[in-house]
This record gives C-alpha cells, sequence and structure tokens, in this order.
C-alpha cells in the first residue's frame, strides 16, 4: 500500500490562521515542511481517509482526481476533518461528467446524520444517486473495494464514537491512529493481536507527553515499545508520527531528530511512504 500525507496539522493548521506566537512564525519564517494544513490521507491515489475543509487546496497541489474517488473513511465529526457542505459539490449542477457518479463515506452514526441532513438541505433531488452515507461499527470488518477495513474506538470525544483505523490490503497492515490519545481497552487489546506493516500515530503536542483526546511523542514511543513487546510489530514496521498543533511547541525542523531517535518518521504534508 502507498500511503500519503495530504495535510498532517490539527484543526488550527501550521501556521495558525491567526496566530502570531513564535511556533506559528518560526513556522512562517521556515516554510517547506513546516507549513502544514489540515489532516487529510489518500491510499493508493484511491481511497481518502478524512475530508477536510483544506480538501479542495490537497487536490490541487497534489493534483488529486476527486470525481474518481469512490469511498471515504471518516474517523470523527470534528469539522478539521469533516466539512459535509463540500460532499454535496460531488452532485449536478455542481460537478459534470465525474468518473465515478456515487460516492460512499464511512463513519459513525454521527457522521452518517450529518451528511444525511446537508444531502437533506442541499435541495437537489437526486442526492442520493451520488453520495451514500455508510454506517460502520466499531471491531467490524468491511470491504472497500480490494481492502479490509476495522473501525477501532478513539479515544477522543465524550459524546461520540470516534474511529481509528486498520487498513488491509494484499497481505500488508496499516494503523491509521488519528486523532486519539492513549486506546481504550478494547483498542489496545485488538492491536495487540494484529501485526501492523505501518503505524501512524497521533502526534499532536510534539514533544509533550498527552494521553487525553491527542499524543504526543512520549506516549508514541511507548505505545512503539509495547507494541515491539508484543510482536504487534516488529523491526521492519514503519512508524510515522502525524497530526501537529503548534502548541507542541517544536516545528518541523526540530522535531525530526527527536523522532528519529524514538524510532519514528515525522510526516509533512505531501509525504508519501509504502509497504
Amino acid at each position: 500500500m502507498k500511503l500519503q500525507y495530504l495535510g498532517t496539522a490539527a484543526a488550527d493548521g501550521w501556521p495558525a490562521l491567526f496566530c502570531k506566537c513564535e511556533f506559528c512564525e518560526a513556522a512562517r519564517k521556515a516554510g517547506g515542511k513546516n507549513i502544514r494544513t489540515r489532516s487529510q490521507s489518500i491510499i493508493d491515489d484511491c481511497l481518502l481517509v478524512d475530508m477536510p475543509p483544506d480538501t479542495y487546496y490537497h487536490a490541487l497541489q497534489y493534483n488529486l482526481d476527486l470525481s474518481a474517488i469512490g469511498h471515504i473513511l471518516i474517523t470523527h465529526s470534528h469539522e478539521d476533518h469533516f466539512y459535509p457542505a463540500d460532499m454535496i459539490l460531488k452532485a449536478e449542477p455542481y460537478a459534470h461528467s465525474g468518473a465515478a457518479k456515487s460516492i460512499s463515506v464511512y463513519g459513525n452514526k454521527v457522521i452518517v446524520d450529518m451528511l444525511r441532513q446537508a444531502m437533506d438541505g442541499s435541495g437537489i433531488e437526486d442526492i442520493a444517486d451520488y453520495i451514500t452515507p455508510v454506517y460502520v461499527e466499531p471491531f467490524v470488518p468491511f470491504a472497500v473495494g480490494p481492502y479490509t477495513v476495522t473501525p477501532l474506538p478513539a479515544n477522543h470525544m465524550p459524546n461520540e464514537e470516534c474511529y481509528i483505523y486498520c487498513i488491509e490490503k494484499d497481505g500488508k497492515r496499516l494503523l491509521y491512529g488519528h486523532d486519539t490519545g492513549v486506546f481504550p481497552q478494547p483498542t489496545a487489546d485488538y492491536i495487540a493481536r494484529t501485526f501492523f506493516h505501518l503505524v501512524s500515530l497521533d502526534c499532536t503536542f510534539c514533544l509533550r507527553p498527552w494521553e487525553e483526546g491527542h499524543l504526543g511523542l512520549p506516549n508514541n514511543a511507548e505505545i512503539r515499545t509495547q507494541m515491539l513487546k508484543q510482536h504487534s510489530a516488529d523491526s521492519n514496521t514503519r512508524f510515522v508520527i502525524n497530526h501537529f498543533s503548534h502548541n507542541g511547541y517544536t516545528i518541523h525542523d526540530d522535531l525530526v531528530p527527536h523522532a528519529e531517535k524514538s524510532g519514528f518518521i515525522t510526516a509533512f504534508d505531501g509525504m508519501i511512504i509504502e509497504v
């Protein structure tokens, strides 16, 4: 599988929209990989993970043919991960001659309800011909083309069952672990008995330890150590940190050497990694 990180920031982006803190100013000055848009990824150029407001920019920046995308996995309902108003643009009269007429959007009950509300409010009579909301249950695998996807409960919002995803294809398996704090025990148990070739973990707080809602590099290192110990990963497993906030106080250039020492690759916008 090929995983491309289209956006690697938390909700505020980096530099944050209205922020003049020293870490946003440092990112502006350094540029390059230190500039981060809101979190989104794509697998094998065909399976999207999340639908932030920056999707339009990502499509232009990375030459994505969104008309050919037939499936999107949504982690949770925060606006930096799911912006349903843009989904309506899939239908006529906003889009013409799309290669994939219908797009399936997979997520929890909140995602399904939000998308249906947006569809109902669109005023487009045949909107259901273009968009299919699909509720997926925790720990219940489902097929998406050549992929087998298993939603795993995340530790992120107390009032919503947020998901991280186990994604498998052709004997390869990746863990897409954003947004979450320390894994809920049932998720940790699932991971303990499952082998992963690629593990992508939330690192919103960079070098700061954090356990609820998000993670930092110290927590990521503990997860990596535990996964190696329980044989759910090995020396060939690639570990990546992703989803960063200026509240982590460490821009990309300064974070990389710390991540390398802990056995992690630091994601940046546009980065491609293959397993």
